[in-house]
């Protein structure tokens, strides 16, 4: 395993996935109260798991198991994407934010591909 993808600080897909749970905590903010132990925790869950799971599988040792710890992370980003469709088409978030947050999790899971397919070789 490379020095650099052993450190998740140094990695710019965890970067990325850190500032995505920041956007999603503020945006998630102003759904329905009722929400609360609903939406909100499900999406808030998935957030936490994309940069949670690949500071996880840095820690593991191996590129086999940090590419088991991305590819869950990778299935958070499919998770998050779909609530996030739903919170839309309930109107609790706004086209601006929907666009934003988005994108960015388009961006995470090329990232995550990438980086499968650069340690699975």
């Amino acid at each position: 395993m490379k020095n650099s993808i052993h450190n998740f600080r140094e990695l710019k897909v965890w970067e990325k996935g850190k500032n995505l749970v920041v956007d999603i905590y503020k945006v998630t903010r102003h759904f329905p109260d009722e929400e609360k132990f609903g939406l909100i925790n499900q999406i808030r869950r998935s957030a936490v798991s994309i940069p949670s799971n690949i500071a996880e599988g840095c820690g593991k040792g191996s590129d086999k198991e940090l590419v088991r710890y991305l590819k869950i992370s990778l299935g958070s980003t499919y998770e998050l994407e779909s609530q996030f469709i739903i919170s839309k088409e309930l109107e609790f978030v706004n086209e601006g934010d929907f666009e934003n947050i988005y994108d960015k999790l388009i961006e995470i899971q090329k990232m995550l591909y990438g980086l499968i397919n650069s340690i699975s070789k």
